[in-house]
């Protein structure tokens, strides 16, 4: 049995119905990705990786981890992160493809995606309170979305994994 404190808005039942695919009877919240890319661009941002994630995506370019890190990579105050590139729709993270699939945006190295994109849209901020869900919503038109319902237990397990 969960603590009581441990109780968080998600595990009400119904707390988004009527939004976009939200039901009443929902226990949990509902994502699912349109490939729209608002969350891999904008305004500058930072994407973090642990050595052993910048290793794994070294090897999948064909690279070495120090080429990895040179040319893919920058210094940030929060630490390294992805390089962006300028693009009409803001500064896109150098791994977001637009090409591929006309219309989507798509992730090059979507199976070795650092653990901060995994997690998305459940960090620890986004799921604090309904109206940081409900703001966040604005820019991602996957919250509310789709038919699976993210159960509460889940939810916490990816907020719990988002290193951020």
């Amino acid at each position: 049995m969960s603590n009581p404190r441990d109780v968080n808005w998600f595990d009400k039942q119904g707390p988004r119905a009527g939004f976009r695919d939200a039901k009443a009877g929902d226990k949990g919240l509902r994502f699912q990705c349109t490939l729209c890319g608002n969350c891999c661009t904008g305004a500058e941002g930072y994407v973090g990786f642990t050595q052993d994630e910048a290793k794994a995506i070294a090897e999948r370019l064909g690279v070495t981890l120090e080429y990895f890190l040179e040319h893919y990579t920058h210094d940030t105050r929060a630490g390294r992160s992805f390089i962006e590139k300028d693009t009409e729709f803001g500064k896109d993270c150098i791994f977001l493809d637009r090409q591929t699939v006309p219309g989507k945006a798509v992730c090059g190295i979507y199976e070795l995606r650092p653990m901060q994109c995994k997690t998305w849209p459940f960090w620890p901020h986004v799921v604090s309170t309904e109206h940081a869900w409900r703001k966040a919503a604005v820019g991602c038109p996957g919250i509310d979305r789709g038919q699976q319902v993210i159960k509460p237990e889940e939810i916490r397990i990816q907020r719990a994994r988002t290193p951020m």
